[in-house]
C-alpha cells in the first residue's frame, strides 16, 4: 500500500489530508457519533461521544486528534459501547424527557443516538431545574431545559454569523447557554438568522412556530389566504418527503398548499424581478449621480437588522428596495384592496428573519402588516405532514394569475450570487445568449463565503462583492472601511450559501447546498425567460397596478431607533 496509512479496527486505511481522525474514521465507512462537531465550526470536543480507543489502551477524542501514520484505533469495544451509554445517561438525566411532544421528536440526535446506543433506562437523578421557555422573538424558541451544553449554537452565533448574542454563563453543574444579564433574546443583537435552531441538535432553539394561527386562518371562510413561495423552498422541501436534495418540487408544493386550503399560490420570484429592476435603477443612478457607494442589497432581513446593529452608518449604503417578498405582498395586499373578504397573505419562506421583517412597523399600513405570517419550509413540512396529503402522490400545479408569470433571474435569487446575476444581467448592453452564459463562469457563482467579480458596464469596470455569512460581511466592511478594498455593489445574506441554508430549511450539510443551488440554477436555464426585464407581467405592473405608486409599495426607510428595528 503506498502513501500513509493508519490501522482503523484493523483495517488499513490511508491518510489523505484528512483534518481529524473523526474525518478518516467517517471515510472508512464507520458513523462514529458526535453532538458538538461541524466542519465549518472550530472544534470543542465537549461531548466525547467520538472517544476512540488506542492499542495501548488510552482513550483519544476523535474530532480533536490529528491522524498519524501507524496509528492503531479502535472505534466499537466494549468499553467504548459503555462510556457512551453512559454519557447518554447523564445527558438525559439533565434533559426534559417530552420527547412526544417537542419540535424535535423523530429529528433530535439526543433521541437517535440514545435509541441507537439501546437506552433504554437512566440511573441517575434529574436534580436540574426547569428553567423558563424564552418565546420572546419572532424567529426562535429557546428551551434551556432541553440544552445538552454543545456549544453548536454558542460558536454558529459566534464564528460564522459575528453576532455574539449567546455564550456559555457560569460553571460546573450550573453551566448554561444564555444571553448576556440572562435578558430575553429579543433585547439582544440576534439577527433572526436562525442559524442556531438550524445546528442545534435537540429541541433547546427551535424555529418559532405559527402553524396553529395559520390554520384558523385558513378554515375561515370569510378570509382569503394567498401563499407566495420563495425560490430556495422548492429546492428543500422534497427532502425530508423523500426527494433527493435539491430536487425541485415547486409544482407539488403548489398543489399541496391548494389542499391545505390556500385560495392562491404565487411565486416569490415574482418580487424578485421587481427588486431587480428597482435595485439596478437605484444602482446606476447612484453611479450617475454620485450618490452612496458601494451599494448593499437589502433583500436579506438578518443583513438589514445587523447593519442596524452594528454599522447604522452604512444604513445609506443599502438599497432602499423592500425584499422580494415584502414587494409582492405589497402588490398583493393592493390588487385586492376592493374585496369584501379579508386578504391574507403567507410568506413561505427557507428564512426565520422573514418572521421579524414582516413585523416590522414599515412594512405595515395603517397598521396592517403587508406580510400576515411567515412560515418557514420546516413549518412548511410539518403542515403537510399534518394535513396527511402524500406528496409524493399529489400532481404538480401551476402558480395562480394574475401574478404567474416568473423569470430565470428571480429564482436564483435564492442562492448566494443570484441577487448580483440577476442584476448584471439587467445592466448587461449585450443580450445575447452567449453573454448570459459567460456570466456563469465571472465569479458570481459557487458557496464560497466570498466571492469578487468584474463586471463592465458602458465605459467603466464595475467591482463587485458577493459575501454569505455575516462574519464575512463584516471582514468585507472592515477592508471597506480601510481603504483595503473598493466595491461599487455588495450583495449580502446572512446564511452561508444563501437563502437555500437558511434558518427556515431543513439543515443542510456543505454538499447538499451545493445541490440546492445546482437545482435553482437548473430551473432557470429551464426558464424561457431569463432576464426580469422581460417578464410582461412586471411591464404591465408598471403600466398598471403600480403607477404612480412605486415608491410606496417598492421602497422602504428603516425607522432604526423609533421601534423599527426590532
Amino acid at each position: 500500500m503506498s502513501g500513509e496509512f493508519m490501522l482503523i479496527d484493523d483495517i488499513p486505511v490511508e491518510i489523505n489530508g484528512e483534518k481529524n481522525l473523526l474525518d478518516l474514521i467517517r471515510k472508512a465507512g464507520v458513523d462514529l457519533p458526535t453532538f458538538c462537531y461541524y466542519s465549518e465550526l472550530s472544534v470543542y470536543g465537549a461531548c466525547r461521544m467520538c472517544m476512540v480507543e488506542n492499542k495501548k489502551g488510552g482513550m483519544e477524542a476523535a474530532c480533536s486528534t490529528p491522524p498519524r501514520a501507524g496509528m492503531e484505533i479502535y472505534t466499537n469495544t466494549p468499553r467504548l459501547r459503555r462510556y457512551r451509554k453512559t454519557i447518554l445517561e447523564l445527558l438525559l438525566s439533565n434533559h426534559c424527557r417530552d420527547c412526544t411532544t417537542c419540535e424535535k421528536n423523530g429529528k433530535c440526535k439526543l433521541q437517535e443516538l440514545a435509541s441507537r446506543f439501546g437506552v433504554s433506562q437512566v440511573r441517575f437523578e434529574n436534580r436540574a431545574e426547569t428553567p423558563r421557555r424564552d418565546l420572546s422573538s419572532p424567529c426562535i424558541s429557546i428551551d434551556r431545559s432541553k440544552c445538552i451544553l454543545c456549544g453548536d449554537c454558542v460558536r454558529m452565533c459566534d464564528e460564522v454569523q459575528k453576532v455574539g448574542a449567546i455564550d456559555f454563563a457560569r460553571r460546573g453543574s450550573k453551566m448554561t447557554v444564555s444571553t448576556a444579564f440572562d435578558v430575553p433574546i429579543s433585547e439582544t443583537d440576534c439577527v433572526g438568522c436562525g442559524q442556531c435552531a438550524a445546528v442545534c441538535p435537540t429541541g433547546a432553539i427551535v424555529v418559532k412556530n405559527d402553524c396553529e394561527k395559520l390554520w384558523k386562518e385558513l378554515s375561515d371562510p370569510n378570509v382569503r389566504v394567498v401563499a407566495q413561495v420563495a425560490p430556495a423552498v422548492r429546492v428543500a422541501v422534497g427532502e425530508a418527503l423523500g426527494y433527493p436534495a435539491g430536487e425541485n418540487t415547486m409544482g407539488k408544493v403548489i398543489a399541496v398548499l391548494k389542499r391545505l386550503g390556500f385560495d392562491e399560490v404565487f411565486d416569490t420570484s415574482t418580487g424578485a424581478d421587481l427588486t431587480v429592476l428597482e435595485e439596478a435603477g437605484e444602482f446606476v443612478s447612484r453611479l450617475e449621480s454620485g450618490g452612496h457607494l458601494p451599494l448593499f442589497t437589502s433583500c436579506c432581513p438578518a443583513w438589514v437588522r445587523y447593519a442596524e446593529n452594528r454599522y447604522p452608518e452604512l444604513l445609506p449604503n443599502i438599497s432602499t428596495c423592500r425584499s422580494p417578498m415584502q414587494m409582492l405582498a405589497s402588490i398583493i395586499k393592493e390588487h385586492y384592496g376592493y374585496s369584501s373578504k379579508r386578504t391574507v397573505v403567507v410568506g413561505i419562506m427557507p428564512c426565520t428573519a422573514k418572521k421579524a421583517e414582516a413585523a416590522r412597523t414599515e412594512f405595515a399600513v395603517d397598521g396592517v402588516p403587508c406580510v400576515d405570517f411567515v412560515i418557514t419550509t420546516k413549518e412548511l413540512i410539518g403542515m403537510i405532514r399534518e394535513s396527511g396529503v402524500v406528496f409524493s402522490e399529489i400532481e404538480p400545479e401551476a402558480v395562480d394569475m394574475p401574478f404567474g408569470s416568473i423569470t430565470g433571474a428571480g429564482v436564483i435569487f435564492g442562492v448566494t450570487g443570484g441577487v448580483t446575476e440577476a442584476v448584471v444581467r439587467r445592466l448587461q448592453s449585450d443580450k445575447s445568449v452567449s453573454s448570459l452564459r459567460a456570466l456563469a463562469f465571472n465569479g458570481v457563482r459557487g458557496m464560497q463565503g466570498v466571492k469578487e467579480a468584474a463586471v463592465e458596464y458602458g465605459d467603466r469596470q464595475l467591482k463587485i462583492a458577493i459575501v454569505s455569512g455575516l462574519k464575512n460581511a463584516d471582514e468585507l466592511i472592515g477592508k471597506l472601511k480601510s481603504g483595503e478594498k473598493h466595491y461599487d455593489f455588495v450583495e449580502v445574506m446572512a446564511c452561508p450559501g444563501g437563502c437555500v441554508s437558511g434558518g427556515g430549511q431543513p439543515f443542510a450539510p456543505t454538499g447538499d447546498r451545493e445541490k440546492r443551488g445546482n437545482g435553482l440554477y437548473k430551473a432557470d436555464r429551464l426558464s424561457s425567460v431569463k432576464r426580469s426585464e422581460e417578464n410582461p407581467l412586471i411591464m404591465s405592473l408598471y403600466s398598471g397596478l403600480l403607477k404612480g405608486k412605486v415608491h410606496k409599495l417598492l421602497h422602504v426607510e428603516y425607522k432604526t431607533g423609533e421601534g423599527g428595528s426590532r
